[in-house]
């Protein structure tokens, strides 16, 4: 099934008798879920876009790199820099930008910028009773009763199938420059540490293979000038690196294992990732000054019992693919599919 209209796509669910598999790109295709495959690809266009506002509204089938590439013609982009997995997991496909709001895809810049749904401002959706929903607009503003903006990013289509998003937008950086420092895993959490507590406006802090690698942007001769200051005071270096590898774990992709996504406190990377390699971690990579650890391991590894603190996701391997949730939120999490899907028709068990 592939709906053209938001009305021909609440009709579909309205009417449905089974289970169905939202697929946006089929790109970002994580967790367990079985039904009826309902693509939202041919809800595709821009609606909207006003660059003198920095505001984009898109139908969620519109591919990402339609927009990108209509916001780079103007001088601007996406904050939060979302990432492309397809290489990492074996996905083809295209991706939307529903995708990404499903997921709350953000890369690196997330430490400067914010993730995906904070630059969020408005959604659409069909819920699991087919009814449209509406929530925000082109503008920041606050509201009342339940904020579906937010809860709409990261759900992963089990509230409800997308179909159109509206963000607010950055100006592109005239320069960017990486400052990179050689040393240890264990002492990289206190440089990144000093690195983001540093007047110099640091936008990606990530470390793998030996070395820190600190991103800074603007205008040009700003940058010039920061960079080579926090290369001075971290005694480091300004040099190139790959921040599109960075963001989309290239390291990792054709390698053999499992991959894990793992948030944690950034001061606590280094022993978390010390306590994941006893139990079969092979590789692991920092981002988001440490917050961040995309972690390769054996096939099965256990990890999660490791886990004590943060949030883990299987990305590519066999197993639980979300941690299991407190009773709190598992009971809150319930409730809002109580809501918005009762008759468990979208992505059932996909983030179980």
């Amino acid at each position: 099934m592939k709906p053209e209209t938001e009305a021909e796509l609440a009709d579909i669910v309205a009417s449905a008798k089974a289970p169905l598999e939202v697929i946006g790109g089929g790109t970002r295709q994580i967790g367990r879920t079985k039904g009826d495959p309902l693509h939202s690809s041919g809800l595709s266009g821009i609606r909207l876009y006003e660059p003198e506002a920095l505001t984009l509204v898109a139908q969620a089938g519109t591919p990402l790199a339609e927009i990108e590439t209509l916001l780079a013609e103007n001088g601007q982009r996406l904050p939060f820099e979302p990432y492309d997995l397809r290489a990492l997991q074996g996905t083809i496909g295209t991706p939307t930008i529903g995708g990404v709001v499903a997921t709350n895809a953000s890369g690196p810049r997330r430490i400067q910028a914010g993730a995906c749904r904070d630059s969020l401002i408005g959604v659409r959706f069909v819920d699991g009773l087919g009814r449209i929903l509406k929530n925000g607009g082109r503008v920041m503003k606050n509201v009342t009763g339940y904020d579906l903006v937010k809860l709409m990013a990261g759900s992963h289509g089990t509230l409800g199938v997308l179909t159109e998003v509206s963000f607010k937008l950055l100006p592109a950086p005239e320069a960017t420059a990486t400052v990179l420092v050689a040393e240890a895993e264990t002492t990289s959490a206190a440089t990144m540490a000093k690195a983001m507590a540093s007047p110099f406006d640091v936008s990606g802090s990530a470390h793998a293979n030996g070395t820190t690698a600190l991103r800074l942007e603007g205008l040009e001769g700003s940058v010039s000038y920061r960079s080579q200051a926090l290369a001075n005071l971290l005694g480091g270096e300004v040099a190139t690196f790959d921040w599109v590898a960075q963001r989309d774990v290239h390291a990792f992709a054709g390698v053999e294992g499992d991959v894990w996504r793992i948030s944690v406190k950034p001061s606590g990377g280094p022993l978390m990732a010390e306590a994941l390699r006893r139990l079969g971690a092979e590789k692991v990579i920092f981002d988001w000054a440490g917050g961040l650890l995309w972690v390769l391991a054996s096939k099965g590894s256990p990890l999660r019992p490791a886990i004590k603190s943060g949030h883990a996701t299987l990305i590519r391997g066999e197993g639980q693919t979300f941690p299991p949730e407190p009773a709190p939120i598992a009971a809150l999490s319930a409730a809002l599919r109580q809501k918005f899907d009762p008759r468990s028709l979208l992505n059932p068990g996909r983030m179980a």
